[in-house]
């Protein structure tokens, strides 16, 4: 896990229609960063849409909101019409990013160990530097937790 306090990784990835997306695209405003396993899975899809649901809010905040999954933009693509999805969501298939912020670990599922993404979001400030790491967050509460950090430290 990164460290709070410390330079957010760059990266560069595209978005679900292939244009290119970089975190210095974003220099002056606060990003929120999530890291999710996988589109349309249920925990994932609860996720998205609590981000979609509280997207308003985020925007009158002046926050970005950017998901990233190592799914492909095809992937990603049905997901956003599927859902309604008004954020950006980017494609990681080669894991850059992913491994980048330190997110792609060790899981065990019913007794079986795999790689994957574990579930992180990243509060990157407006000059590229981590405010907070929200490590393991739960689907059904992320969007209002980080919501609720964001009010709480205006």
């Amino acid at each position: 896990m990164l460290e709070k306090n410390t330079k957010a990784p760059s990266f560069t990835l595209p978005d679900k229609d292939g244009k290119e997306v970089s975190l210095e695209d974003y220099t002056g405003k606060k990003v929120v960063l999530y890291f999710y396993p996988r589109d349309n899975t249920p925990g994932c899809t609860k996720q998205a849409c609590g981000f979609a649901g509280m997207y308003d809010e985020f925007t009158e905040l002046g926050v970005t909101v950017i998901g990233v999954s190592k799914d492909s933009m095809k992937s990603h693509q049905k997901f956003v019409d599927k859902y309604n999805l008004p954020f950006i969501l980017l494609s990681d298939p080669e894991l850059k990013a992913i491994t980048a912020y330190d997110v792609w670990k060790e899981k065990k599922l019913y007794g079986k160990t795999s790689m994957g993404v574990v579930r992180t979001t990243y509060i990157i400030d407006e000059n590229g530097i981590i405010e907070d790491v929200m490590p393991k967050v739960k689907p059904d509460t992320n969007a209002k937790d980080v919501l609720e950090y964001l009010r709480n430290s205006k």
